[in-house]
């Protein structure tokens, strides 16, 4: 196959990029799909990102109803294997039970999507179900780190992560109940902004209601690439349960002029947590970069009660995921979780949680509550609040303690584990407000590490105008311009 530009070229444009040369007459969508599954091709044996390369859509780019005059303009696009449906598309969310499992409609947001004009050409990895930290179960696959292939990609966006990182796609979806788009964006080099709840509809088959922890979104390598996401799929269905967020201005003109002088909040103690000696050094230097840039930071602690939070996030995700299960295994004709098929942590949390009481959903949403109110009063005299994305450095492929295929007995021990290491990013989704991860720092052997930057519930587009602003400060070199190992630049 003859590849329409060298992969450097490839590799330096974002999404808006490539759209601009698809608007302009310069290369059609048909070429770039066909690029990026060549690029597909050429690393999938090495980082196992992608589990299916949808042949019709790269040959015919409209087959599926992608808007070639949308802002994306036919770019390539893979879709976690989890969350929005692709009608007649497999769907089999990280699950042996899953095997074979197809949509029969596209979801909402799918439909936001191709309208954008973003070319959905495939499918990535997922740990079963969304629910632990990286896919890495070696029955189903072992998705890897560009970075470096002995490391894990963290998850549950995982392939999406190794994709955009390894420069195949500039763009893929994601999705974040507790970290999911932020941890394996900070892991891979990538910007991941999970969105306050009410910016992305999870129509027709959930709602902001049902589902209240969880946000869609994507990976990008630019901010501008996020902003335009956003921008061109936010927004509700019909019947929503809640109101949507609509700003003022379209964020891809925000993210053009700096924020005003913000006031940072910075801190690594979270609860009973904190991050490593090294971590905690990029965290200082992150915060004295804001500092240069002209804003006010200042080491502080939350006045948040963070045992309750992880209280309650705890007892959400045994809730969600036990409801999960017990609906696929109703659907089946199910009583049990068939051993063979779902990983021992999600059998586990099933058990826990499948006889949980209106009560103690009614007690969690109590916490859920009584968090938000407290870092709601904090936003009122802080505009941001500064953490590193994991306080642990990123674990080695096979690391179980933290993955579903652990033999730990006990499903709340194994929670203590998750948030020892993931403990910054839950309080967003339990809070309903929007997050990012930007690849600004670094691990002591040279890997990505994300800072993460939280705020109030609406303020969307104030992290993105930041993130702007650190980007245009670095000359739009994240990660210190540096490369993963495994890159479509290599091939």
């Amino acid at each position: 196959m003859k590849l329409v530009m060298n992969w450097n070229e490839w590799s330096r444009l974002d999404a808006i990029g490539l759209a601009e040369l698809v608007h302009n007459g310069e290369i059609t969508p048909q070429e770039v799909a066909q690029q990026a599954a060549s690029g597909i091709n050429a690393l999938n044996p090495e980082i196992n990102s992608v589990i299916e390369v949808f042949d019709d859509v790269v040959d015919d780019p409209t087959k599926d109803g992608m808007n070639t005059e949308g802002v994306f303009a036919g770019v390539p696009y893979l879709m976690k294997d989890l969350g929005p449906t692709l009608k007649g598309r497999l769907q089999e969310m990280g699950s042996l039970l899953m095997k074979g499992n197809r949509s029969t409609s596209d979801s909402f947001l799918t439909k936001k999507i191709r309208n954008s004009g973003l070319n959905i050409i495939g499918r990535t990895t997922t740990p079963e179900f969304g629910l632990c930290s990286s896919a890495e179960n070696p029955d189903v696959y072992i998705t890897r780190n560009p970075w470096d292939l002995d490391y894990t990609t963290c998850g549950s966006s995982a392939g999406t992560a190794a994709s955009v990182a390894a420069g195949i796609v500039p763009i893929s979806h994601a999705t974040d109940g507790g970290g999911s788009i932020r941890i394996p964006a900070g892991v891979n080099g990538n910007i991941g902004l999970k969105p306050s709840r009410g910016v992305f509809s999870p129509a027709p088959n959930s709602s902001d209601l049902m589902n209240v922890v969880s946000a869609q979104g994507c990976h990008t390598r630019t901010i501008r690439d996020t902003a335009a996401f956003v921008d061109s799929c936010r927004g509700g269905a019909s019947g929503e349960f809640m109101p949507y967020w609509m700003p003022k201005q379209p964020y891809s003109e925000l993210i053009q002029r700096d924020p005003g002088k913000l006031r940072i909040a910075v801190s690594h103690e979270w609860g009973d947590y904190r991050a490593t000696p090294h971590i905690v050094s990029e965290l200082e230097k992150a915060a004295r970069f804001l500092e240069g840039l002209g804003h006010h930071v200042e080491w502080v602690i939350p006045d948040v009660n963070l045992h309750a939070s992880y209280e309650a996030q705890t007892a959400a995700y045994i809730m969600k995921f036990a409801q999960t299960i017990s609906t696929i295994l109703e659907q089946k004709g199910l009583e049990q979780p068939p051993a063979d098929l779902i990983e021992p942590m999600c059998i586990r949390v099933w058990e826990e949680g499948r006889d949980a009481s209106y009560t103690e959903r009614a007690k969690m949403q109590a916490l859920f509550n009584e968090t938000s109110r407290q870092l709601g009063t904090f936003f009122q005299d802080w505009d941001i609040i500064l953490t590193p994305t994991m306080a642990k450095p990123t674990p080695l492929i096979g690391t179980k303690e933290y993955l579903t295929i652990s033999d730990n007995p006990s499903v709340l021990d194994w929670f203590e584990n998750l948030w020892s290491i993931f403990s910054y990013t839950p309080i967003a989704n339990l809070c309903g407000l929007p997050g990012i991860s930007l690849p600004m720092a670094e691990l002591e052997n040279g890997m990505p590490l994300g800072i993460h930057a939280l705020t109030r519930q609406g303020d969307d587009g104030l992290l993105l105008q930041l993130g702007a602003q650190i980007e245009r400060a670095l000359n739009g070199k994240w990660n210190h311009g540096k490369k993963p190992a495994v890159h479509v630049s290599n091939i």
